[in-house]
């Protein structure tokens, strides 16, 4: 069994703390509410990290090959990836 360990105490003013509680489901503590907020924010900045790597190494795989696609080029063919999803699932 791994062991647990503590982040530092939080001071916050009582309006978000009140805010916080407001909010708790059923059976919910504030200290899970916490726990739940930073490891959301974790995979959400390290997807945003990915993105930008993936974003940046598309720009010079572009320069290097001097290949582009016109914005516009790109939204028609996401539209029509799109349209025809949206005609499979929905019927």
């Amino acid at each position: 069994m791994m062991k647990t360990t503590s982040f530092p105490s939080l001071r916050v003013e009582p309006a978000l703390r009140e805010a916080a509680q407001s909010v708790l489901r059923d059976g919910e503590t504030l200290t899970s509410l916490m726990e739940t907020a930073v490891r959301e924010t974790i995979h959400r900045r390290l997807a945003q990290a990915e993105f930008l790597a993936r974003g940046l190494q598309s720009s010079a795989d572009a320069k290097q090959s001097g290949s582009y696609h016109a914005a516009a080029d790109v939204h028609a063919e996401m539209q029509r990836r799109l349209d025809g999803r949206r005609k499979k699932v929905l019927g």
